[in-house]
């Protein structure tokens, strides 16, 4: 989507601000014993109270209203029996539609006692989201986001999952510009224009660089299996920067 009047712009940061909210509550809400079902039925009160619509499940037919993962799941984890235990790493990943317009957001969340690798590799999970979101801006190259991203990654010692990638959004979940890579790409010859409504999500690893398929059609795995975190945002490219939608409280 390409954001060319107020009214696209208001609606969008209506959705923008609820998927940041639901997930906020969603991370607070995490404690050891309860199931990912459990956390899955915080978040789905949460959009239908703000007369949002979980988007992976009224587009795909996920059979959720968030995606959960859990540790060596990195990504489109079923919600269900699985109880979340002390030391686990959780990705929740929240998007969702209202009037129309859709917004796309997640964090990782470290439960209780947390190591140091862990805490470091979450931190450092959100200053790699941060370094390809200071690359967003009208006029810039789509590529930039991964050069940043991958340069961040290499200095401290990281791997990035590279069939995951940022995507355009807006009045779909899924749009172009399609593919946006999260890691130094080539290849990648795209300008973000002014307006343009995407992604930024990468997912920095312990090792893992590749997203395999489980058991279920819909769970990702980390290969060769190691902890991973993935944080995102949707943004606006604009002139000034990044224009961010998905700040809970904005």
């Amino acid at each position: 989507m390409t954001v060319s009047n107020d009214d696209e712009l208001a609606g969008l940061k209506r959705i923008g601000r609820i998927v940041a909210e639901t997930l906020e509550v969603m991370g607070r809400a995490i404690e050891p014993g309860m199931t990912t079902r459990d956390l899955d039925g915080v978040g789905r009160a949460f959009l239908e109270a703000a007369g949002a619509r979980s988007a992976p499940e009224t587009v795909y037919g996920f059979p959720g209203a968030t995606c959960i993962s859990v540790n060596e799941e990195i990504a489109h984890g079923i919600p269900g029996d699985r109880r979340i235990g002390p030391g686990d790493l959780v990705n929740i990943d929240v998007s969702a539609e209202k009037d129309g317009y859709f917004a796309d957001t997640g964090a990782s969340f470290a439960v209780p006692p947390v190591t140091r690798r862990v805490e470091r590799l979450c931190k450092d999970g959100r200053r790699a989201m941060w370094a390809g979101l200071r690359q967003v801006g009208a006029g810039k190259p789509l590529s930039g986001i991964g050069r940043a991203v991958g340069t961040f990654a290499g200095k401290n010692g990281y791997t990035l999952v590279r069939n995951l990638a940022s995507h355009g959004v807006g009045l779909s979940l899924h749009e172009e510009p399609t593919e946006i890579a999260t890691w130094p790409d080539p290849s990648e010859r795209r300008i973000m224009t002014e307006g343009m409504v995407l992604t930024v999500e990468p997912f920095l690893s312990l090792g893992a660089d590749f997203a395999e398929d489980g058991g279920d059609p819909w769970t990702l795995y980390s290969r060769p299996r190691a902890l991973t975190v993935q944080y995102e945002h949707t943004v606006v490219a604009t002139r000034n920067g990044p224009l961010i939608l998905t700040m809970a409280g904005a």
